[in-house]
């Protein structure tokens, strides 16, 4: 499986462009998935934070996806073989907010390889840095961090525990992920990825002790915090996964603003930072 001697150089600087009419659809599709009965969404409504990830979606055929069910390698994104594949970390920028039913575009160019190896493995980590516009001009700016790993060994159910006292300003919510949430994300965002769905292929396949949560739903559900305790728009956000969450326990969201900011946190059920994240307001 090891593949380090080849070399991704000829991806770097690949690019892509998707449009889309943002149409009202995907929104309201979002707002249930998400349990949002209480913003009004209509065409000409600015699109919330993050949900740009709910537009602008792959559409391999049918016959072009892999046992895994992403998209066969080799396309825009390099060919590495290693099997593990997730959406690690992203930073992002909010010009303005993109309009619904309005058309917008992404730009996408694949800034960076590199491959290493760690205690699990082979590891290859691509950069990809997408731009959206829309009436010609910069909406949002982000820098994906997507990391492929060799299999590595089977990973343990977590032991729940309490988690300790959120400090006393926090913003916090339990999230209880079940096969239904996880479904209708993946639906959402086109993602055919079996790890988040199909419990006989996460287990016995890739060696997860269930269903496993998407990052970018993770990220989705800390900026909703956000989105509904501050009284200022998003700047800026940032997230990065550390370790995965399953749909076997429910897990906690916590957010502290400080002075413009806020520091976000998503705690596994065993007590640990499963994702942390940052958002600056406007």
């Amino acid at each position: 499986m090891t593949d380090s001697i080849t070399d991704y150089a000829q991806w770097i600087g690949r690019k892509e462009i998707t449009d889309d009419d943002l149409g009202l659809s995907p929104t309201l599709a979002a707002a249930a998935t998400l349990n949002d009965q209480a913003t009004r969404f209509e065409s000409g409504s600015a699109l919330p934070p993050l949900w740009h990830w709910f537009y602008f979606l792959p559409k391999a055929p049918q016959s072009q996806l892999d046992i895994d069910g992403h998209p066969k390698r080799g396309g825009f994104m390099p060919p590495i073989p290693y099997p593990r594949r997730m959406f690690a970390g992203s930073r992002m920028t909010f010009h303005r907010p993109l309009v619904i039913g309005q058309p917008a575009r992404r730009e996408a160019v694949i800034r960076d390889i590199q491959q290493k190896s760690g205690r699990s493995g082979s590891l290859a980590f691509v950069s990809v840095v997408c731009s959206y516009y829309q009436n010609n001009q910069l909406c949002i700016e982000e820098e994906q961090d997507i990391v492929y790993r060799e299999p590595g060994p089977t990973v343990p159910s977590p032991q729940v525990v309490a988690w300790p006292a959120a400090p006393e300003n926090a913003w916090t919510r339990i999230v209880t992920p079940d096969p239904r949430l996880l479904f209708r994300f993946s639906a959402l965002t086109f993602n055919a990825h079996r790890i988040h769905y199909d419990r006989p292929y996460a287990t016995g396949e890739e060696g997860y002790p269930g269903l496993v949560v998407h990052g970018p739903l993770t990220a989705v559900l800390l900026m909703e915090l956000v989105r509904h305790s501050a009284t200022r728009p998003a700047r800026t956000f940032s997230f990065r996964g550390l370790a995965p969450l399953f749909d076997l326990a429910p897990f906690r969201l916590v957010g502290v603003p400080d002075d413009g900011k806020v520091s976000l946190e998503a705690h596994g059920p065993d007590g640990k930072t499963a994702m942390s994240a940052s958002c600056e307001f406007a």
